[in-house]
């Protein structure tokens, strides 16, 4: 009879269990269905852009009705749309933007991530607490003082007019200490005990375990600075130093005028978009390795 029990109640677990891993491969085949059909929505408006921008009948309207695989694969449209907006020109402009905005925005956010997180600063939670709540102004708000101020020094349709202010990196500057908080202070008194300098602990141990947070700033001041439009419209003036995104929306403008085909919107805007992914998927993979592979330990 005991023996009959037991079998009973294994039976009756066995088929629990069953049920349960069913219901698992049903929760997980709806979960797959809606990440699918969401990447099938996020996707869609970029295959558009790329069936039009390949489309050699879209080089003078809008295909009627649309149809995914063009008739006429064409590189034409990209070829004109890179004579017609200068690409090359904007591209370099963009970068050399880029670039000085993202070492001088992300060594100073480095650094006032490394004094607030490590030497003890007086009020240093008040200072925090202050800086970050000039996050709620909106960018806009001060476009005009320092436009003025700008203009006041001279700088206007010079690149020190983006350069100044990536000094001030609030956004960078507390993602910095977030994660330097996480990192042991021993470190730094150890150096100290040997006789390092507090610029020597912070570039030399400090900056080298950074590398995980060093490549999301990039990430995210790059975007950042490719897909600003207001700002260069607005301290920008010479057309041989706008911004890729100033020359799309030209290019847009003639669109609507009819003087522009909408092949050659969707071919520029493609071509805008390659550098963005280039630094988005290098910089993704180096982010994971060096979180796997820069664990520290208190």
């Amino acid at each position: 009879m005991r023996h009959m029990t037991l079998m009973s109640t294994a039976t009756k677990t066995g088929v629990v269990l069953q049920s349960r891993k069913k219901v698992d491969r049903l929760g997980r085949l709806v979960t797959l269905l809606f990440l699918f059909a969401g990447g099938v929505m996020i996707l869609f408006p970029f295959i558009v852009m790329l069936s039009i921008s390949f489309d050699k009948d879209a080089i003078f309207e809008f295909p009627f009705p649309f149809r995914l695989i063009p008739e006429h694969l064409s590189f034409e449209n990209f070829r004109i749309a890179i004579i017609n907006t200068h690409m090359p020109r904007l591209y370099v402009n963009t970068f050399m933007i880029a670039v000085g905005v993202i070492v001088i925005s992300t060594f100073s956010a480095l650094l006032a991530g490394y004094a607030l997180s490590k030497l003890n600063v007086k009020g240093g939670k008040i200072i925090l607490l202050v800086v970050l709540a000039t996050l709620m102004i909106p960018s806009e708000a001060t476009l005009i003082p320092l436009f003025m101020l700008f203009k006041k020094l001279q700088l206007i349709n010079t690149y020190w007019a983006f350069y100044l202010p990536a000094i001030a990196n609030i956004f960078g500057t507390f993602l910095a200490k977030q994660f330097m908080d996480g990192i042991p202070g021993e470190l730094r008194e150890a150096a100290i005990i040997d006789g390092a300098g507090e610029f020597q602990c912070f570039t030399k141990i400090y900056f080298a375990l950074c590398m995980p947070i060093v490549a999301t700033l990039i990430i995210l001041t790059f975007l950042n600075v490719w897909n600003s439009f207001l700002f260069p419209l607005i301290m920008l003036n010479d057309p041989a130093k706008y911004t890729i995104q100033i020359g799309i929306a030209l290019l847009n403008a003639r669109t609507q005028t009819g003087q522009s085909p909408p092949g050659l919107n969707m071919a520029a805007t493609v071509l805008s978009i390659i550098p963005v992914l280039l630094v988005y998927l290098f910089f993704q993979k180096y982010i994971i390795q060096s979180v796997a592979h820069s664990g520290i330990k208190q």
